[in-house]
């Protein structure tokens, strides 16, 4: 069997009428697996849903989702946030779904629907390299708290004596300045937070370094067991998480002031709607609750059964996404309502400094409010962060695993030595954040190597589907696959609304930019010199890979090398040669 699509988009009637071997596209039996040996599959169609969700209702969730909604303004930024989930989260989703799917390769290969842009595809991946490195140190944290929940009485449930008046115990009737003994835990006896970073980052903590290194074991040990291990193991992450998040919201809603802070969560300030950066930061968290623009759900929809009707997957997925942000963000507000109404603050916005240890001080901060064994729900909870994080990074390590197995075959060597190998290198890099100016450098790493980065990626990667490649053509290639019609709200979407929303919040951003802070503590020249170079790692893949995807073509002027480059390369379509046949 032979499937023949033409292009009828504008802009990729365009490019087929360019000078070339060929003048039509074909899934011929040269599709074969890179590696020359039958790639590996989910067991069923539920290990990869499980798997799907445990990838994306993960930390970006339950860690990130609450400190980025604290620091745009609690009900400013979630209108922002569920408009870009609508047109640009699901509609993103389901495209990456589809092409991991139809391609049955990692990231780059996938590209080779449109080899100028693959260097999208290579950013996306130093991307997920510096997401899956912070992750990690989150699981760290995770495992610290895990380790103190076995204590007799909570640590972080009273004042300690070292932290002398800067502690209120929940008990005075007037605690303004002072702080709660969870903020108080965390920052001076886990991360032993410094005020800057002027003077360097300090020497890491062992007890921390310890929790990094069992971190990666068990990463490693998921990623050395292969696709179908972590898909079995996905049953438990998918389904655990969201009993503790029950748990915790009913307690989060029934403590004293609560309702003021999941009101402050709902009701927007809306002259704020008109900040860009509110905007950009919604655009951008979609991206870490949904897992898209970073590779991953194309490597995971690429072990899927080639026919398969992912799009009931999709909606599954991404609504029950959407909810465990919302459900995460009810039980912060609800948390910092209560400690707002214990401190005799008014405004929730100023209960606590936010950061990207939020979560580490509003989730404890409940738990020791339980009156009855808090020290299960402690465990519960921490296991369930840990858990999450499992979902995360194995998605994200198994990404670039997959690129690297795509890229060199057999010659990246065994599974397992590239495992291990990722793992080492992992948790190298990941010391960094295990020293007191650490939560500085994550912030740093979030803004100017993934964030940022990701969005202008995520603009490319549409504008390789929908514009180069033809929003026709690829609707045809889903057609041939699944046996449905697109949408016109999907290809409405790919086309103009979702690259046209993010292009627009980019350029905002870019003229109301101001140099990130943590905490509003500025950072030092040298730390703005790394992000920028961070920043342009991922960025100088666009043009990188596009001059090579060119100059790979003999003669021509270099209108039509640029011509040559932007047609579908001779071995796209499905990697499984039986299919393709």
């Amino acid at each position: 069997m032979r499937l023949v699509v033409r292009a009828t988009s504008k802009c990729a009637q365009f490019v087929d009428k360019m000078p070339r071997k060929q003048t039509k596209i074909e899934i011929t039996s040269k599709a074969m697996p890179p590696t020359g040996a039958e790639p590996e599959q989910w067991g069923n169609g539920l290990e990869f849903l499980f798997s799907c969700i445990s990838l994306s209702v993960g930390l970006g969730n339950i860690w990130r989702f609450p400190y980025v909604a604290f620091q745009n303004g609690g009900g400013t930024f979630v209108i922002p946030y569920l408009i870009a989930l609508l047109v640009i989260g699901r509609p993103v989703y389901y495209l990456e779904i589809s092409l991991g799917q139809f391609s049955g390769r990692g990231v780059i290969k996938a590209f080779d629907a449109a080899p100028v842009m693959k260097g999208v595809a290579a950013g996306q991946v130093v991307a997920t390299a510096c997401s899956l490195t912070y992750y990690s140190s989150i699981m760290a944290l995770t495992l610290r708290f895990l380790v103190a929940s076995f204590s007799s009485v909570l640590p972080w449930s009273y004042c300690w004596p070292s932290w002398g008046g800067d502690c209120h115990d929940g008990l005075e009737v007037n605690a303004t300045g002072k702080l709660s003994p969870a903020q108080l835990y965390f920052e001076r006896e886990i991360l032993h937070e410094v005020a800057n970073i002027n003077q360097g980052l300090g020497l890491p903590n062992w007890q921390l370094i310890v929790c990094l290194a069992v971190a990666w074991l068990v990463i490693g040990a998921v990623l050395i067991r292969g696709i179908k291990s972590s898909g079995k193991v996905a049953y438990f992450l998918g389904v655990f998480p969201y009993v503790v998040l029950l748990i915790l919201l009913i307690r989060a809603v029934t403590l004293p002031g609560a309702w003021d802070g999941i009101v402050y969560f709902f009701k927007p300030q809306w002259r704020e709607l008109l900040n860009p950066l509110v905007w950009y930061a919604a655009v951008t968290q979609v991206f870490f609750s949904l897992a898209i623009c970073f590779g991953t759900l194309i490597t995971y929809a690429s072990y899927n059964n080639f026919n398969r009707n992912v799009y009931n997957d999709i909606v599954i997925i991404t609504t029950m996404d959407s909810c465990s942000s919302i459900i995460a963000g009810c039980i912060t507000f609800g948390i910092l309502g209560n400690l707002a109404k214990q401190t005799g603050i008014t405004d929730i916005g100023s209960v606590v400094q936010g950061g990207a240890g939020l979560a580490f001080i509003s989730y404890p901060d409940a738990i020791a409010k339980f009156e009855y064994v808090p020290q299960i729900f402690a465990v519960l909870f921490f296991l369930m962060l840990f858990v999450l994080g499992i979902g995360s990074t194995v998605g994200m390590g198994s990404c670039i695993l997959r690129v690297i197995r795509d890229q060199f075959g057999p010659r990246a060597g065994p599974s397992w030595v590239l495992a291990s190998s990722l793992s080492a290198l992992g948790f190298a890099v990941s010391i960094v954040y295990m020293t007191p100016g650490g939560q500085f450098i994550l912030s740093l790493v979030d803004f100017y190597g993934v964030s940022f980065t990701a969005l202008i990626l995520a603009i490319g990667e549409m504008l390789a589907i929908a514009w180069i490649y033809g929003v026709q053509r690829f609707c045809a290639d889903i057609k041939f696959m699944m046996d449905i019609e697109t949408g016109w709200y999907w290809r409405i979407c790919w086309s103009y609304i979702t690259p046209g929303l993010m292009s627009a919040v980019l350029v905002y951003t870019l003229l109301d930019m101001t140099a990130v802070t943590y905490k509003g503590v500025a950072y030092p020249t040298m730390a703005h010199v790394f992000g920028c170079l961070l920043a342009a790692l991922g960025l100088i893949q666009l043009p990188g890979w596009a001059l090579y995807a060119m100059f790979k073509h003999p003669g021509g002027t270099l209108w039509q090398k640029l011509c040559a480059a932007s047609r579908p390369s001779d071995t796209w379509g499905p990697a499984n040669a039986q299919v393709a046949n």
